[in-house]
């Protein structure tokens, strides 16, 4: 039995992360071949803003930069996207390496700017930069459509010369098999030693600094890669719903995914991955019961999750209090 089997069944933990992160993607497969079509289409949303939460995992977990501003590489994604369907470039690849250049692109001058920042600073500054992107969204009517968006968007060919897909499930193979792909190379990547880099950054910046480190590159780099990830989430987005509208990138969505990282545990992206989930769950399906209630059930979940695990899904749970033994009386002699 290797080391670390061992060491699981000492802690009694559960299984190693690639398994249950193997026993996930088998969940969501079946889910892909048993739900009806309007839970697809939930579920493709939902797979859309994994990627997101992704982005800003990378940035709040692994960089210790809370971001509320990934909506803006969203939005670029999710235009970028729809513009080029609208123009007759409908391929999958295409669309996707379209919008995580462009997003990439459009971090590169802001990231310079934001990762000399810290702490609230950072949060507020990326704020800005989501909402400004939004408020763009809705007055360059020429090229958003503003506030009443862009429709009829064409739908997308998962690869060059095969048959756009307009059914709910083809959709959903394609958006999960992106998701995993994504989630994969970037679980792969922050086990490198630019991973470790990085949270050497966030962990003991000024000895990184010390010892010669280009932090600020470092940073500026993390922040770019976390908008390709967010624009490549915008990508699926327009592909899901083949519509795109400011709404679709507001503050709104900004905070539920801050939230979803804050439940998951901002160093997991396992953790993220399932906080979004639970989060879109709570919002869109329990909410449904009770009509008007979702910011509630929103804030009771938020408040369950850390009384109950401080650190998150992916954290250990709260540890009860050890009294010290009694002493038992010695009857006197």
């Amino acid at each position: 039995m290797s080391r670390s089997w061992r060491a699981v069944l000492r802690r009694g933990s559960g299984l190693p992360a690639p398994v249950w992160g193997l026993a996930a993607i088998a969940a969501l497969a079946a889910a892909g071949i048993l739900a009806d079509p309007y839970t697809l289409s939930s579920w493709t949303r939902i797979l859309s803003l994994a990627l997101l939460a992704l982005s800003v995992a990378v940035l709040a977990g692994t960089a210790g930069l809370p971001s509320l501003g990934q909506v803006a590489p969203y939005a670029v994604g999710a235009y970028t996207t729809a513009i080029l369907a609208r123009h007759g470039i409908t391929a999958g690849p295409a669309q996707l390496a379209a919008a995580a250049t462009a997003a990439a692109v459009f971090c590169l001058p802001i990231g310079v700017a934001v990762t000399r920042t810290r702490g609230i600073t950072f949060l507020m500054v990326t704020l800005a930069v989501g909402e400004l992107t939004a408020v763009a969204a809705g007055q360059w009517t020429t090229v958003t459509g503003g506030t009443d968006g862009l429709a009829g968007i064409p739908a997308t060919q998962p690869w060059w010369g095969t048959a756009p897909m307009l059914e709910d499930r083809a959709v959903y193979g394609y958006a999960l098999t992106v998701a995993v792909a994504v989630t994969a190379a970037l679980w792969w990547t922050l086990r490198t030693p630019a991973g470790l880099l990085l949270q050497g950054c966030r962990d003991h910046e000024t000895r990184m600094r010390a010892s010669g480190h280009p932090v600020t590159r470092y940073l500026v780099a993390t922040y770019v890669g976390a908008g390709a990830i967010a624009g490549i989430g915008g990508a699926l987005l327009v592909t899901g719903q083949r519509y795109v509208s400011p709404g679709d990138v507001g503050f709104e969505v900004a905070a539920l995914v801050l939230l979803a990282v804050t439940i998951g545990g901002g160093r997991s992206l396992g953790g993220a991955l399932a906080a979004v989930a639970l989060v879109a769950v709570v919002r869109d399906w329990a909410a449904a019961t009770v009509p008007g209630r979702g910011p509630l059930l929103l804030g009771v979940l938020f408040v369950a999750v850390v009384y109950v695990r401080p650190k998150g899904l992916a954290g250990p749970g709260r540890r009860r209090r050890q009294h010290p033994p009694v002493a038992a009386e010695v009857p006197s002699s």
